[in-house]
C-alpha cells in the first residue's frame, strides 16, 4: 500500500507499455477529436504529421490508463485530482508506437483542513518505445494518509 507518508519527494519511477494501435486511435478519434489527420491515412499525409496520428487527448487517455495500472499495483491511496498543469503534447504518437510513463515527486503537504489527506505534485512524462518524449504535465493529486494526526 502507497500512502501519503511513502511518498518522498524526488523520487522517480518509470513503468508501462502501452501499445498504441490504429484501431484504437480511429476509434477513440471517430468519437471525441473527428479530425481528419486522426481517422484517415491519405488526409493525414497532407499535414505536418505525415501519416495517422493520435489525438492529443487520446495520448492523456492512454496515459492515464498506465498511471492507474501503476496504481493499482503498487496499492497506491489516490483519491482523485484537483487537475494538471503546464500539459503539453511534444511529438505525435502513432500507431505502432508504445508508450511508457516517468512520474517524479515534485512536492507534498498535508491538507490543512482533511487530516486524512495529503496533496501532492508530480513531473509526468511520457515516452515513445524510442525514449522521444511525447507528452508532458505537472499532475496535482490528493492521497490517503496512513497515520491523519502525523506531521511531515
Amino acid at each position: 500500500m502507497q500512502f501519503y507518508e511513502d511518498l518522498v519527494v524526488g523520487d522517480s519511477e518509470r513503468f508501462g507499455a502501452y501499445p498504441v494501435t490504429r484501431e484504437e486511435v480511429i476509434a477513440f478519434a471517430a468519437r471525441y477529436d473527428p479530425q481528419p489527420f486522426h481517422l484517415d491515412d491519405e488526409a493525414a499525409a497532407q499535414t505536418h504529421f505525415g501519416r495517422l496520428s493520435a489525438s492529443g487527448w487520446h495520448t492523456c487517455a492512454m496515459t492515464m490508463a498506465l498511471l492507474v495500472e501503476r496504481h493499482q499495483r503498487v496499492g497506491h491511496q489516490g483519491l482523485g485530482s484537483p487537475g494538471v498543469d503546464d500539459l503539453r503534447w511534444l511529438r505525435p504518437v502513432y500507431p505502432g508506437d508504445t508508450l511508457s510513463v516517468e512520474i517524479e515527486v515534485l512536492s507534498k503537504r498535508r491538507s490543512q483542513t482533511k487530516p486524512d489527506r495529503g496533496l501532492f505534485q508530480t513531473a509526468t512524462r511520457v515516452y515513445n518505445q524510442d525514449n522521444v518524449l511525447v507528452l508532458t504535465m505537472t499532475s496535482h493529486a490528493m492521497v490517503r494518509t496512513r497515520d491523519p494526526g502525523g506531521k511531515d
